[in-house]
């Protein structure tokens, strides 16, 4: 891998993370569509770790608060709204972390095809779009049957090309959530999920016997934050000002032009 590599991947990997376009899809389709090879096992580790030190830096305030709440639950305090959310960010990592932990290789091996990609983006931006145009967007506040729902909506992002946070916004959406409160949980349920994520990968690095370019590592870290951060802020501004169509029409475009691309090389 080299320098260009990097920097490209670390960008796309910071863009999409929080985008409901699936970073995994993209990240699994750009070096099959120009020729690199694969960037390594360390390299994801360290993008990883840019993408959740955006989301931990962007949403310090709240999670001081949360965790403090949790805390004070725990020494018998009473259950406050912040507390609640802490529990229900806990409740809604569980079938993801399950499915992940259990079944994650297996689904990686079969999954990984640009046409199986391509199905999930487009089957699950019209999804999107559905729930979308019905949204009644009744709710600010997350109850447990909706952390447990949408974690079991969560894991079906484990399938490339469905998108972690389109998969959980939509399920927000779907059992009445505003657009934000939606949106907001979701990308608290992202930072378990990331971690998680980021160390099955880093036992694997820490198993293998991988030669790690730590400048390249450093690098990716640091773009990868970058962009997420800069890529959580104007998400949500556009989300409040004009939803989420304009993710809904990507991905259709995209699924058509990876079908088109990749049909005859199935």
């Amino acid at each position: 891998m080299d320098i260009f590599q990097a920097i490209a991947l670390a960008v796309l990997q910071g863009l999409t993370e929080f985008l409901p376009i699936s970073s995994s899809a993209h990240l699994i389709l750009l070096p099959v569509l120009v020729g690199w090879d694969d960037q390594g096992l360390a390299f994801d580790v360290a993008v990883h770790v840019g993408t959740l030190t955006a989301v931990v830096l962007y949403y310090r305030q709240d999670l001081a608060t949360i965790i403090g709440a949790w805390f004070a639950s725990l020494r018998g305090k009473g259950l406050t709204e912040e507390a609640k959310l802490a529990w229900y960010v806990g409740f809604g990592t569980i079938p993801v972390g399950l499915v992940g932990v259990s079944l994650n290789d297996q689904l990686q091996a079969v999954l990984r095809s640009p046409l199986i990609i391509a199905g999930a983006t487009i089957v699950f931006a019209l999804l999107l779009w559905w729930v979308e145009r019905g949204a009644k967007e009744l709710r600010e506040r997350i109850t447990w049957k909706d952390a447990l729902i949408i974690g079991m909506f969560q894991a079906l992002a484990l399938i490339p090309g469905t998108s972690r946070s389109g998969i959980t916004i939509t399920a927000g959406l779907l059992f009445g959530l505003k657009r934000e409160a939606a949106a907001r949980f979701s990308f608290l349920l992202s930072i378990p999920v990331i971690a998680l994520a980021g160390g099955l990968k880093g036992r694997e690095l820490y198993q293998s016997d991988i030669v790690v370019q730590w400048d390249f590592m450093l690098i990716g870290a640091a773009i990868s934050a970058l962009v997420a951060y800069l890529s959580i802020t104007w998400f949500l501004r556009l989300l409040h000002r004009v939803g989420m169509m304009p993710f809904v029409w990507y991905r259709l475009i995209l699924g058509v032009v990876l079908i088109a691309v990749f049909t005859g090389q199935a």
